[in-house]
């Protein structure tokens, strides 16, 4: 099991947000950002924070940092290392089933991830047999889509997602994430879009949109 960062919102919560972290950072990266996050009607939530493994990562000259996977070069069809995504794949489904038997099953879990953690939150909830509550991928992409589209079930297609980018992102370029919404489109996955004025970064709109994504899942929309 990953080692996890978690910061609890009143007592014996009813909701879980799994938060992935981007290339090089680690759990407590976005901890921080649950204050600005959370509104005052939002009902009990955990939010768990893992730590990625720490492995070499090829376009950092192999320089060993916490990474969900290998990024090999920076063509969208290599970028992923399969065998190093699916391996997280697996870690982040241990962490759903840990929440499953702290008392809140997938359908009350919100998998978000930034970066190669939102790629890695897409990769992750389209394949569930027992789908997540919602996927929100921030700066991020679909990595794998070809085998994504062979391997999507039925649950995984029926998940609202929420696909944020900043219109300058020089390190996930927004036509990443423009050929990541038009691919769940194409496979009628429930997608909000959001762009914004910014780098590879998150903002204080885009906070402000999540947290209204996040209110509608909390209420069963």
């Amino acid at each position: 099991m990953l080692e996890t960062v978690e910061q609890q919102i009143r007592p014996k919560p009813a909701w879980t947000v799994l938060w992935l972290h981007g290339l090089g950072a680690d759990g407590h990266d976005f901890a921080p950002i649950v204050p600005e996050l959370v509104r005052p009607d939002w009902p009990g939530i955990r939010f768990v924070f893992p730590h990625a493994p720490v492995r070499p990562v090829t376009i950092n000259n192999g320089m060993p940092m916490r990474a969900w996977y290998d990024i090999r070069n920076l063509s969208i069809e290599q970028r992923a290392d399969e065998d190093g995504l699916r391996a997280s794949i697996a870690d982040v489904d241990a962490l759903i089933a840990r929440e499953r038997d702290r008392g809140v099953p997938a359908s009350r879990l919100l998998l978000v991830g930034f970066s190669q953690g939102g790629a890695l939150a897409l990769a992750s909830g389209l394949r569930r047999e027992a789908a997540v509550a919602g996927i929100a991928s921030l700066s991020g992409y679909l990595p794998m889509a070809e085998r994504t589209a062979a391997e999507l079930t039925p649950a995984g297609r029926a998940t609202p997602v929420f696909l944020g980018h900043g219109r300058q992102d020089p390190v996930v370029a927004l036509n990443l994430g423009t050929r990541t919404r038009a691919a769940l489109e194409g496979w009628k996955v429930p997608v909000t879009w959001r762009d914004y004025p910014m780098q590879h970064s998150v903002c204080a709109e885009e906070i402000r949109d999540l947290g209204d994504w996040m209110t509608l899942r909390f209420s069963g929309g």
